[in-house]
């Protein structure tokens, strides 16, 4: 791994575990083992970098998203496969977390990954919602964007609350919930 990809790779894990302000340069240097000139040869600085670690985190987090959905199955059985994949449940999402940020939120350019990643998956669950409706699979009237948005709140939800509690039990909670939900909906299809 080259110097640069160590720096973005470290920047990810600090901004993740210790917010924007918590990451400072020399932690960072220190967690990819650069020194301070290969860390502004490569970036113009730590906004530079934290915006190429964002963004970093914004395409991982879609390619895993994108690979749950993107099994055959009903539309529910696609939801459940992106509900129930592997995370890292305590240490939050790294891009919803970023979304709580005060300095990130504060910074349109840093923001603007996070955002863009936050909508792109609302409206891909949207979309899978949407295949679920036309297939029949899912009430014709289903609301495809808001219950996208509720999925989508109640996954970031999970992730607070089993931090808050110290337990992935609170998130599973969570999830188990609104898999319930989209259940019952499924039933009642017209």
């Amino acid at each position: 791994m080259d110097t640069s990809e160590r720096l973005i790779r470290s920047t990810q894990e600090l901004l993740r575990d210790r917010g924007y302000v918590g990451t400072s340069p020399k932690a960072i240097q220190q967690h990819a083992q650069a020194g301070q000139g290969s860390m502004y040869h490569h970036f113009s600085g730590k906004p530079d970098l934290a915006l190429a670690a964002i963004r970093r985190s914004a395409e991982e987090m879609r390619a895993e998203a994108e690979a749950a959905l993107a099994h055959g199955g009903t539309a529910l059985e696609r939801i459940d496969a992106y509900l129930l994949r592997e995370r890292e449940v305590l240490r939050g999402c790294p891009i919803g977390r970023l979304a709580q940020d005060p300095d990130v939120v504060a910074s349109e350019d840093l923001r603007q990954p996070v955002q863009e990643t936050l909508g792109w998956l609302q409206e891909r669950l949207a979309g899978v919602l949407a295949d679920g409706v036309a297939r029949g699979e899912l009430p014709a009237d289903l609301d495809t964007g808001a219950t996208a948005a509720t999925v989508a709140a109640v996954v970031q939800g999970g992730y607070v609350l089993a931090r808050a509690a110290d337990s992935v039990d609170h998130f599973d909670r969570a999830i188990q919930g609104v898999r319930k939900l989209l259940g019952a909906v499924s039933q009642h299809r017209q």
